[in-house]
This record gives C-alpha cells, sequence and structure tokens, in this order.
C-alpha cells in the first residue's frame, strides 16, 4: 500500500458543546452511533482502521467487499461503522462483530451485515487533503462519492447541511433512527488528527432511578474499600430491571460512598438480582454478574444493595432498555419511592426511517 496519508492516523475529535451553533462558517451532518474508523484503499488493498489505529479488516469482510466495489480506486476516508436493524442503527449488534473466531465473523457477516459511511476525505489518488479546509475536502469527497446514492452497497455518504435550523431538525428527528446527534465542522478548518476541533450536540436528559447496588473501584482495598460504579435500576411490571450505571466520583467521594451505603447491604438471596447468580453467561439484559468476552475475565461481582435510595442521573439515550452510556449522577431524590421509577418517565424519540437519513 502506498497512498499520500498513511496509517497509522488517529481521528480528528470532537468536545462537545450544549447546543446546535448558530454563528457561522460551520457544516452540520448527522452523528453516527458506531465504530469511527478511517478506510484506506490502494487497488484491491483496503484497511479498516479503528479510532485508536487498531485494524478492523478481519472483522468486517463485507465493508472490504464494498469498498473495492464503491470506492475510489486510491482514497483514504474518515467516517463511521454500523448495522442497521431495519430503519435504525443497532450498536450491540455492532459490538457482537468483533469475535475471534473466523467462522463467526464470516457468519456474522452474512447474518448481521455492517455498511459505512464517509463524512471526510484525507486523501484521493495522489493528493492528500489533511492540511485542506473542510469545505474543500466535502467538495472532493462529494464528487468521489457522489453516486453512492443511487447504489445498492454497503458504503454511503453522509449528508450535511451549512443550515443550523435544518441541524436542529435533524437533532430532533434523527435519533428516532438510533443516531447519537449532531456534528458540526468549520467550513475552514483542516483536518486535524487527534485535535478536538469539532463541535458535537448530543441528547441530554434525566431520570430518577433506583440503587440496586455498587462495584468496588480497581484500586479498592481491603483497608480502603472504595465504590467504583452505582448500578441502576428501573421498575416495570413490579421487577426492578438492571438499566445501567453511574461512575465518575473522586476518591474522596468513592470512600464516602461506601460509608453511606453500608447499611443497606443485604445478602444477594435477599436481593431482586439474586436470580442472576444462575446465568453463566451474558444475556440480553446484560444483567450485572454474568461474563461476556467484553468483560474479558474481569470480577464483575457487586454488591447488592436493598433498592431503597432513588438518585437523579442524566443520561444521552437509550440502546434498548439500558442506558447507551454511563449515567451521570446529579443528586440524591430522598422524596422519591423507588417504586414509582419506572421506564414510563423516559423521552421517546420519535420513530423515524434510517433509509431517509442515508438517502437525502
Amino acid at each position: 500500500m502506498d497512498l499520500p496519508v498513511m496509517p497509522p492516523v488517529l481521528p480528528m475529535l470532537a468536545k462537545s458543546v450544549p447546543s446546535v451553533p448558530t454563528t457561522e462558517g460551520l457544516s452540520f451532518e448527522p452523528k453516527w452511533d458506531g465504530f469511527r474508523c478511517l478506510i484506506f484503499k490502494d487497488g484491491e488493498e483496503v484497511e479498516l482502521a479503528s479510532r485508536n489505529t487498531k485494524p478492523l479488516t478481519r472483522y468486517f469482510p463485507e465493508v472490504v467487499a464494498a469498498a473495492r466495489a464503491q470506492l475510489p480506486a486510491r482514497c483514504v476516508l474518515d467516517g463511521e461503522l454500523f448495522v442497521a436493524g431495519g430503519d435504525r442503527l443497532e450498536f450491540e449488534v455492532l459490538q457482537e462483530r468483533i469475535h475471534p473466531a473466523a467462522s463467526r465473523i464470516n457468519l456474522l457477516a452474512e447474518q448481521t451485515p455492517a455498511q459505512y459511511v464517509a463524512f471526510d476525505l484525507l486523501a484521493l489518488d495522489e493528493t492528500s487533503y489533511v492540511d485542506r479546509p473542510f469545505a474543500e475536502r466535502r467538495a472532493a469527497l462529494e464528487e468521489a462519492l457522489g453516486g453512492l446514492a443511487g447504489q445498492a452497497g454497503a458504503c454511503h455518504l453522509t449528508r450535511t447541511t451549512t443550515d443550523p435550523a435544518e441541524a436542529e431538525r435533524w437533532f430532533r428527528q434523527f435519533e428516532g433512527a438510533g443516531l447519537d446527534g449532531v456534528v458540526a465542522k468549520s467550513l475552514d478548518a483542516p483536518y486535524a488528527p487527534n485535535q478536538r476541533t469539532m463541535l458535537k450536540i448530543k441528547h441530554a436528559r434525566t431520570a430518577d432511578v433506583v440503587v440496586a447496588g455498587y462495584r468496588l473501584h480497581k484500586t479498592s482495598t481491603e483497608e480502603r474499600p472504595l465504590l467504583g460504579s452505582l448500578l441502576l435500576g428501573l421498575y416495570q411490571d413490579g421487577e426492578l430491571q438492571h438499566i445501567g450505571v453511574a461512575a465518575s466520583f473522586t476518591a474522596k467521594r468513592r470512600a464516602e460512598l461506601i460509608d453511606e451505603l453500608a447499611p443497606l447491604v443485604v445478602p444477594i438471596e435477599e436481593h431482586p438480582w439474586g436470580r442472576w447468580q444462575e446465568f453463566l453467561t451474558a444475556n440480553p439484559d446484560r444483567v450485572p454478574g454474568t461474563q461476556s468476552r467484553w468483560s474479558q475475565g474481569k470480577d464483575l461481582s457487586f454488591v447488592p444493595l436493598r433498592p431503597e435510595r432513588v438518585l437523579e442521573v442524566g443520561y444521552d439515550h437509550m440502546e434498548g432498555r439500558r442506558f447507551r452510556h454511563t449515567a451521570q449522577f446529579k443528586r440524591w431524590r430522598p422524596d422519591r419511592d423507588p417504586e414509582t421509577c419506572g421506564y414510563d418517565q423516559l423521552e421517546e424519540p420519535v420513530s423515524y426511517d434510517l433509509g431517509d437519513v442515508l438517502g437525502g
């Protein structure tokens, strides 16, 4: 492989802002919820690289084949790998694609094929575009990939707009297709590897949840126990369901929480989740204490607590019945009855067809 821009390349990053900016000179695009991926293509040679430059090529043979068939002969693209289930993205299904067995990889490539959406251009033919402004990179990308919109294939070109009002509409509507928000890029800025020069606007919501247990921090010792993360639950049909975790506490607060929660510690047999001890492998609810290949042998046991305390957390969006990312601790809610904390309080995004996002 001999390209104007060669791997490894760390992709350009984004910093969070609370709302869609209205300043001039910005280009907006959907924020895809998948695996960040740079594609390096030189003829029949195709390499897929992750955000941290690790190779993804062997896990997505169908994307490699699509890149050979659909993309320019020599190019370097920045984009996102995703898996669509019906009319929306399914991140958990995408995670399942990282598997050590070649036979499993080939089977999943047929059963849950991934797709690729390109949103930036680093090189084309003999030319590097890294130092060129995004407006020029986007124009060249559209010229090179403009024909993808009319093709049946796994490679796509993302939509963009310079209208903040349109970006705000995308922010509200596209979540229904499983997208993560909106990204803004300066039309004048060059491609800046590993620099947070883009802006990302993600959904921010709050929910009142039940504290059902905790895991110890990796630095915890018998002499100085430290809380690592709180396990959170919501009630559905009278049963407490695991919905995610809250973390990111200071060392001082980790020690304080151990003492604060000590009166609530109960034997696992007396806990609503005691029956989950029987699970030896991961299950659809990803319940605490169960193993999967993502846990890599880590101790996932937890300290069960009587589900009596309620806290308010911040979250961005859901993945099935769970928080997609780690929730942010906001405050305790002593005024809330745990049994009143259910899924009905969670905002449901309006359904939206992924095909409409891709077909603009």
